[in-house]
């Protein structure tokens, strides 16, 4: 018997799937970063998907301008303010220590990876991968398990649910950061793979973790009395 605290924030029946997910993620991202690397120019697929999104207008622009403010420090921030609210609301504080790995390593990750890869835009602004695409990919993702956990969804079901709320989020904001001239497209598909890549570990690290703490403060309690000396305590001694 162990002495875990709350529910896992990786549901085991997630696990099977999510696990290859991950590495064919980091694949993605390696090999993008390989092929763009101290690049900085659009390929052809960025050159085209630029030219279809370019110039947009109202009420648009102020779309895309809402969904980069959720990736800058002030509206990251609050946004990851009041998930975590929300999770210590529900005693769920595994689910809010996860919702804050998560994010950090997710966006530690690409600022790590930007030099490596060394592409720019516009000068010399580091572009690949996408933190704005990574972080609203990773709060999605990290959101969707928690809730598949809840639910109880099987596999299929659960990945698919993941996978499809990771897909939007990543979705819009990459479209936002094409749009605003902020990122290439193929910024915003290295970002939102960073974001599978890290999920899956960010969370079996926090269980993994949380597990090991629970069972050293149960293994330091002392036992329990047997039950015949909890039933006779209290009453006088014969002699």
């Amino acid at each position: 018997m162990t002495g875990r605290q709350g529910p896992a924030v990786l549901p085991s029946a997630l696990r099977g799937w999510l696990g290859p997910i991950a590495v064919l993620a980091a694949l993605v991202v390696l090999v993008l970063g390989a092929a763009y690397a101290d690049d900085s120019e659009p390929g052809a697929a960025d050159a085209r998907i630029w030219a279809a999104v370019d110039g947009v207008g109202p009420p648009w622009r102020h779309v895309a301008l809402a969904t980069d403010f959720l990736g800058e420090p002030v509206g990251a921030v609050l946004l990851v303010g009041a998930l975590v609210t929300g999770c210590l609301v529900l005693r769920h504080p595994r689910a809010a220590v996860f919702l804050v790995t998560g994010t950090g390593l997710s966006v530690g990750t690409t600022t790590l990876l930007k030099p490596v890869a060394g592409r720019t835009i516009h000068g010399d602004n580091l572009s690949y991968p996408s933190g704005h695409t990574a972080f609203l990919t990773a709060v999605a993702l990290m959101v969707t398990l928690l809730a598949a956990g809840r639910l109880g969804l099987g596999r299929a079901v659960g990945t698919a649910f993941v996978l499809a709320a990771g897909l939007v989020a990543g979705a819009a904001m990459g479209w936002a950061q094409v749009t605003l001239g902020s990122h290439y497209a193929t910024d915003t598909l290295g970002g939102w793979c960073t974001a599978l890549a890290v999920l899956p570990v960010s969370a079996w690290l926090v269980d993994r973790t949380a597990d090991r703490l629970a069972d050293r403060a149960t293994a330091g309690r002392p036992a329990d009395e047997p039950a015949d000396r909890r039933a006779g305590a209290g009453r006088p001694e014969r002699r």
